[in-house]
C-alpha cells in the first residue's frame, strides 16, 4: 500500500432476514387447508354426485308419472265395467220383452198394450246404450267364436260355409268388449251326395 492511499473500511453485508426468504419462496398451504388441486378434484367429485342424484330424481319422477297414469287408466277401466254384472242380470228381461213383442205382432197385430210394451223395450235399450251397451250385428257375417256361440249348423243353399244365418239370442258389447256372445246358427256347405243329408238342417254344432 502506498503511503498516500487511505484505506476505506467496507461495511459488512446485511444478513438476510427470515421474512425475505419467505417472500421469495412459493406460498405454502397453511396447516389444515387443502391444496388447489385437491379442491378441484373434490369439486369434480361433488359435481358428478349431483349429476347422478339429478338423474335419479328424473327417473323417479318419470316412474311416478307413469304410475299415476296407470292408476288412472285402471280406475277408469274399473268404473267402465263395474256395472257389468248388473247389466247381465237385466238382459234376460229385455230378451223376454222382445220375444213378447214379436209373438204379439204375429198373433194380434198392433194394439195399445203392444205399443206400451214396445215403448218400454225402447226405453230399456236407451238406458243400456247410455251405459255403453250395444247389440251385435251378426246376420250374414263370418262366424267368430270370440263373438258368437254356435248352437246349430244348417246347409247353405248357396254353398257358403261358416256364415251366421240365424240369430237365436242377441249378443251385446259393453264399451266394445263382449258382454254376452250371440247365440247363432251357422251355415255349412251343402253336401254333393244326397245320402249325406242324414244330418239334415239344424244339426247341433
Amino acid at each position: 500500500m502506498e503511503p498516500d492511499e487511505i484505506a476505506v473500511p467496507v461495511p459488512p453485508a446485511p444478513a438476510p432476514s427470515a421474512g425475505s426468504s419467505e417472500a421469495t419462496a412459493s406460498p405454502a398451504a397453511e396447516p389444515g387447508e387443502e391444496s388447489p388441486e385437491a379442491l378441484r378434484e373434490t369439486l369434480a367429485a361433488k359435481t358428478r354426485e349431483v349429476e347422478r342424484l339429478q338423474e335419479r330424481v328424473l327417473r323417479l319422477q318419470a316412474e311416478f308419472e307413469n304410475s299415476k297414469k296407470r292408476m288412472a287408466r285402471e280406475k277408469a277401466e274399473f268404473l267402465k265395467f263395474a256395472h257389468e254384472g248388473l247389466i247381465l242380470e237385466f238382459l234376460p228381461i229385455l230378451d223376454n220383452l222382445e220375444r213378447a213383442i214379436a209373438s204379439a205382432r204375429r198373433e194380434v197385430g198392433s194394439t195399445p198394450l203392444l205399443e206400451g210394451v214396445e215403448m218400454t223395450a225402447r226405453l230399456f235399450r236407451s238406458v243400456l246404450e247410455k251405459a255403453g251397451v250395444k247389440p251385435m250385428e251378426v246376420l250374414g257375417r263370418p262366424f267368430d267364436p270370440d263373438y258368437h256361440q254356435a248352437v246349430a249348423q244348417v246347409d247353405s243353399p248357396h254353398g257358403e260355409a261358416n256364415l251366421v244365418v240365424e240369430e237365436i239370442q242377441k249378443g251385446y258389447l259393453l264399451e266394445g268388449r263382449v258382454l254376452r256372445p250371440a247365440m247363432v246358427k251357422v251355415s255349412r256347405a251343402a253336401s254333393a251326395n244326397p245320402g249325406d243329408d242324414a244330418g239334415g238342417e239344424g244339426d247341433q254344432a
